[in-house]
């Protein structure tokens, strides 16, 4: 609750009096989410990094070149920049064809990177993966970036009821895929 009535602050700072400083506070504090939730979806450490800068950039333009202050919160604001960023991405890459330069190298990457990840986590991130988006994206905000309902119901563009039933059936969807043979 802390955390809200501060971002706020924060926010109308930046909305108002377009103070950097109270950006760059916002940034800190959502920095590490957009992040690992950028980075989820593209499995790239580059491009995750390239796309997190790209969505704060986005997010000062729009806040700074706004005329009126009807932004309800950061956290809306910045998720959906974030999941634009993304699809933006995806549009790109199927307009053309990518290949690494040598099958080593490419596998290389992708190990030293799975490195750092736990065994469990793998397991579970693969359970996710295998869900339809919509589906990966409630239960990546609702369960690793923790926010509420409210927040993703405003992010996706979607009643509050439509998204609890959304991570009702995600979560339904990962028990039969954690265990094929259960009648869940």
């Amino acid at each position: 609750m802390k955390d809200k009535f501060l971002e706020k602050k924060l926010l109308y700072k930046v909305v108002v009096q377009k103070d950097p400083d109270a950006y760059a506070q916002l940034y800190d504090m959502y920095v590490e989410k957009i992040y690992r939730f950028v980075y989820y979806k593209v499995s790239s450490k580059t491009e995750a990094e390239d796309i997190t800068s790209e969505v704060f950039l986005k997010a000062w333009n729009y806040l700074i070149d706004r005329k009126d202050d009807s932004v309800a919160s950061f956290s809306g604001l910045i998720y959906r920049i974030t999941r634009n960023c993304i699809i933006d991405l995806y549009r790109k890459k199927a307009r053309k064809v990518e290949a690494p330069l040598s099958e080593g190298e490419a596998i290389t990457t992708d190990m030293a990177e799975s490195v750092h990840i736990r065994y469990e986590a793998d397991q579970v991130l693969a359970l996710v993966g295998k869900l339809k988006s919509d589906y990966q994206e409630v239960i990546l905000l609702r369960y690793v970036d923790e926010l509420e309902v409210k927040e993703i119901a405003e992010i996706l563009g979607k009643s509050s009821t439509s998204v609890r039933v959304m991570i009702h059936r995600s979560l339904k969807k990962l028990e039969q895929l954690a265990d094929p043979g259960s009648d869940v």
